[in-house]
């Protein structure tokens, strides 16, 4: 038997409003960084990284990740003066060249102010809300749309030894308590999204872990977001190079959908869309809204 998934009529926020009943959503990364473990370096410049947000919008996503600080194992932080100079040049060119909403990927409250000033509408924060004590009331007062996401550790040190008793458990309990955190800070529960943080302080098991039980965090009562895409535990998996992972990646996706995940955020949208739009339909059992009609 499929997983019974909560029903979400949408997701909004002050600037958007995004439908959750008729298919899954996508979002497409976009990392103007040196030192990402996926595409560090590729979209550093500015031309570059315009162009490929607007090949994201073209290739079918529903939401642009724009990221300017590396959370790779490994990675140090940076500066709120470097992050701003990488993402800010790109940001004020995009809200004039797409039309789908922006999402940030930050922990720092003063980006995320400029940023949303500037036409962004959604906050991804790693941290859930931990690494910055003015964070929710940037939010709370934007009425911007909120992704939790659960991390053990710091991206520095979170994958040198990873420990839990129950994966699933504890991290439902984590976003439980970062939710309530932020309603009582004033985010509407309506406009907040939990993610388990595939890949941010776990082993292989621990993401299989995750990825197998998947619907047990709809118990939490919000929309799920999951970002599997071409993460370590793939390498591990398969022997494969970051370039290399868009088939275990595929995987990841189409289990992530069939265990009721409802935004799923890659890099390569136009596959992982055709990917995530047939793991809908079977979930479904019904004809996707986001292919054809006629086939059979």
């Amino acid at each position: 038997m499929m997983p019974v998934t909560p029903q979400y009529l949408s997701w909004k926020g002050n600037g958007f409003s995004l439908p959750l009943q008729d298919r899954v959503l996508i979002m497409g990364v976009l990392n103007v960084t040196p030192d990402s473990f996926s595409d560090g370096g590729r979209f550093v410049k500015r031309e570059t990284a315009i162009a490929r947000a607007e090949e994201i919008q073209s290739e079918g996503a529903d939401i642009l990740d724009l990221g300017g600080e590396s959370s790779r194992p490994g990675s140090t932080p940076v500066s709120e003066e470097e992050e701003l100079s990488r993402i800010l040049p790109v940001l004020r060119a995009v809200v004039k060249r797409v039309t789908i909403p922006i999402s940030m990927d930050t922990t720092k409250a003063a980006i995320a102010r400029q940023c949303l000033e500037l036409g962004a509408c959604i906050i991804n924060d790693i941290s859930a809300l931990r690494d910055d004590p003015c964070m929710a009331s940037v939010v709370a007062d934007a009425g911007a749309g909120m992704i939790l996401m659960h991390r053990q550790g710091e991206p520095l040190t979170m994958q040198n030894d990873p420990c839990y008793t129950d994966v699933v458990r504890e991290i439902g309990d984590f976003l439980q308590t970062r939710l309530q955190f932020a309603v009582a800070a004033g985010i509407a529960a309506e406009r907040i999204v939990l993610d388990p943080g595939i890949g941010f302080g776990k082993r292989i098991e621990h993401n299989l872990e995750i990825l197998k039980k998947l619907s047990v965090f709809h118990e939490l009562g919000r929309p799920i977001a999951v970002g599997p895409s071409r993460k370590g535990f793939l390498g591990s998996l398969l022997g494969r190079d970051v370039a290399e992972r868009e088939w275990g990646t595929a995987a990841t996706v189409a289990a992530a959908v069939l265990q009721g995940a409802h935004i799923v955020r890659v890099h390569a949208v136009a596959q992982m869309k055709e990917v995530a739009c047939v793991s809908w339909a079977i979930r479904q059992a019904t004809v996707s809204a986001c292919v054809p009609k006629g086939g059979t």
